[in-house]
């Protein structure tokens, strides 16, 4: 056996596949990459497999999944997913490219659009995706295969991703806890609500909130929801004032100073999506993800571990960060 041998403590990932029911062939299948605390051993099956055990002295371990948003491919959220799982945690990312719109099709976490107009909404999940990914998660096979602990998931949508996780989570009784990035609960006139109408999430845990200041996708997009960019009021403080229960300061609004609509984004892809409408990032970008990985890694290992000393220091020791509780 010749080479280096990894660290104790890598991360490695494994790809798998969940099928979309109801999906027509060939956009029916979504592709699946799950991040795990591995434990290597040296061996030569390792060596020449490139497949590493996982760690079996945190396991079972609860379950992150960041869902997408639109057009946004699952390798923009590695960095992050790495991060969780060096953590403690199996993280899980997702492409499903499936129809978005009008026959456009992309990158898409799967919006139910009959469950978001107003006389279905609240009666079935609004994310398409969802379960097919968690179901598949439990047939899973290779180094984590009986290592998941599926009735402990969190979710992170970013964008439409946080939408249809706020519209959907209470679905999904194995979800513990839902946080989000750039996401609102609004809901589009072109489904037949009213301008600026935010329903109540569908959420029966703790929710986080996280939005940078100087996020240009969410204006750059007011007119979807009936309102003007200019006058409008803030949709992420909306969601969390007129959609969320009270929790006694388990839910979150968390605010991030100079940080984009992408900042969760590494690398951003300006061929897709709609970078194009963020305003420059203020904030360092290495100081930002740095800061979503402490408020992520606090939140859920509170809500998914039951860990006291991780609610405490959810937000402290960052200036760039003002936090409300409700």
């Amino acid at each position: 056996m010749t080479g280096n041998l990894p660290v104790a403590g890598a991360v490695r990932s494994l790809w798998w596949a969940a099928r979309i029911a109801g999906a027509q062939a060939p956009f029916d299948t979504a592709s699946l990459r799950v991040y795990y605390p591995a434990r290597p051993t040296g061996s030569d099956a390792e060596r020449l497999s490139g497949v590493i055990p996982a760690d079996p002295a945190g396991a079972p371990y609860p379950v992150v999944v960041l869902v997408p948003g639109i057009n946004v491919g699952q390798d923009g959220y590695r960095w992050l997913a790495t991060r969780l799982a060096a953590e403690g945690f199996v993280a899980v990312t997702y492409d499903w490219v499936g129809e978005l719109f009008a026959g456009q099709y992309g990158i898409t976490p799967g919006v139910d659009l009959d469950a978001a107009r107003p006389d279905g909404y609240g009666s079935a999940p609004t994310i398409r995706s969802l379960r097919p990914v968690l179901d598949a998660l439990a047939k899973i096979d290779g180094p984590v295969q009986g290592l998941l602990d599926l009735d402990r998931v969190g979710l992170i949508g970013h964008s439409a991703g946080g939408t249809v996780s706020l519209q959907s989570a209470r679905f999904f009784p194995e979800v513990k806890a839902v946080a989000t990035y750039g996401a609102h609960n609004m809901v589009a006139t072109m489904l037949g609500w009213p301008a600026g109408s935010i329903p109540p999430a569908q959420v029966d845990s703790a929710v986080m909130l996280v939005v940078g200041s100087a996020d240009g996708v969410m204006n750059g997009s007011a007119d979807r929801y009936g309102e003007d960019a200019a006058t409008r009021a803030d949709p992420v403080t909306r969601t969390f004032d007129e959609a969320l229960t009270d929790r006694d300061g388990e839910n979150l609004l968390v605010r991030i100073e100079g940080a984009n609509h992408f900042a969760i984004v590494d690398p951003v892809d300006h061929t897709a999506a709609r970078a194009f409408l963020d305003q420059p990032g203020e904030a360092d970008p290495s100081a930002v993800r740095s800061l979503l990985t402490q408020l992520y890694r606090d939140f859920f290992r509170y809500h998914l571990k039951a860990d006291t000393v991780a609610r405490d220091a959810l937000g402290h020791g960052s200036e760039l960060v003002s936090i409300r509780r409700r």
